[in-house]
């Protein structure tokens, strides 16, 4: 018998620069994709959070289980720049992990220079 529409979860496995961002999504590795991402050092994850969600721990915790590949986190907070809460800092710099918050457009580029750097380098990249 056949089976039903398998949904399974959004995931690019290896790492690829952004080639384009915009119109709520990102172009990477010849796919699109609508949303935000997590550019991790296992891959590229569908991340659910969209502009002016709070960004609490507990949404990093993806990042934080990769902690021993990553030294920087770029934080693509959307349109405009907007500071980490003080509890996420503390929780990232427990894990040695330096975080960088910038806008979305700004998270891309430094990462795609920092990947091809081949840096220790991750992103959380807020969809716009």
């Amino acid at each position: 018998m056949a089976k039903g529409i398998e949904i399974r979860e959004a995931h690019f496995p290896g790492r690829a620069p952004i080639d384009a961002y915009g119109n709520g999504g990102f172009r990477f590795a010849d796919m699109s994709h609508r949303g935000s991402v997590l550019m991790l050092p296992s891959g590229i994850y569908a991340w659910d959070v969209v502009e002016g969600d709070p960004l609490s721990v507990d949404k990093f915790e993806r990042a934080l289980e990769e902690a021993r590949d990553i030294e920087v986190l770029l934080v693509g907070t959307g349109r405009e720049i907007r500071p980490l809460p003080a509890e996420l800092k503390a929780a990232l710099r427990a894990q040695n992990i330096s975080s960088d918050p910038m806008s979305t457009g700004a998270a891309v580029r430094t990462y795609n220079v920092m990947l091809a750097e081949s840096r220790a380098v991750a992103a959380a990249l807020i969809a716009v």
